[in-house]
């Protein structure tokens, strides 16, 4: 059998996370991909643990490491929700919170590696996110934008990674640069709302798995696209959707929007 047939060989980060247990589910219920490893911190209280009956399969022969680097020399891919890892055969980034730093790093990566990154990888937010950049081209400067995110109380980054990525697609659809109009958490005599900003709002509470809602608000009447999250299979899911895009990619620097042929949307 070809490499382009056989199963694509994921390796798990995280792997005693939320996330990393909901992608060990999403590998085994995904036709054309097996589980080729698991890995979390090297201290982490999983290590040594079968990866199957750590996410309430049962027993699946996948032993929970502390090193990626030599389940990467057997594997197509790494799936990863937690922190940019060194060793890269090809990468699924869902993790939000990056510092410049670890941006710089992951771009440079992708000069020899196939890496596709998102600050979410559900499908529905990302064709929200292509919608939202065709509705701020649309509407002028007369609809004020606004975007309101809720997570749950455990979540560590605000505004988060989705909203900021919401926020980059209005502003490309404006024209204008994210960094010199968003505007977050108003506290205070701020003063009259300027023409051109980008509101963001972050709430947390409970167990909410994400809301996002980009609200234009124009004159006399308002505009909103809203995505509710209601499992985290959905990230699981478009993660896995997206690695078996990248199969026989060349080394680049994608998204889900190349992954969801939105780029040019």
């Amino acid at each position: 059998m070809s490499a382009a047939n056989s199963d694509l060989r994921v390796v798990i980060a995280g792997a005693g996370g939320r996330m990393g247990r909901t992608l060990i589910h999403a590998v085994a219920a995904t036709k054309g991909a097996t589980l080729a490893g698991a890995v979390d911190a090297p201290d982490s209280a999983v290590i040594g643990r079968d990866a199957g009956e750590l996410a309430g399969l049962g027993r699946n022969g996948v032993v929970v490491a502390g090193d990626a680097a030599p389940l990467l020399r057997s594997a197509d891919v790494l799936i990863e929700f937690t922190i940019p890892a060194a060793t890269l055969v090809y990468h699924i980034f869902g993790t939000t919170g990056h510092s410049a730093e670890e941006d710089a790093l992951i771009a440079k990566a992708a000069k020899r590696a196939t890496i596709v990154k998102s600050g979410n990888m559900s499908l529905g937010v990302n064709l929200i996110a292509a919608l939202v950049k065709r509705v701020a081209k649309t509407l002028n400067d007369d609809y004020d934008i606004e975007i309101v995110e809720m997570h749950h109380n455990k979540k560590i980054d605000a505004p988060s990674g989705t909203a900021l990525m919401l926020g980059r697609a209005a502003a490309e659809g404006r024209g204008i640069d994210l960094k010199q109009h968003a505007v977050r958490g108003r506290d205070g005599i701020t003063g009259a709302r300027c023409a051109g900003d980008i509101g963001f709002a972050s709430l947390r509470g409970g167990t909410v798995v994400g809301e996002h809602s980009v609200i234009f608000a124009g004159p006399a009447e308002r505009v909103e696209l809203t995505h509710r999250a209601e499992d985290r299979m959905i990230f699981a899911r478009g993660a896995l959707h997206a690695a078996l895009w990248a199969r026989g990619k060349k080394p680049g620097f994608y998204t889900m929007a190349d992954v969801l042929g939105l780029k040019d949307f």
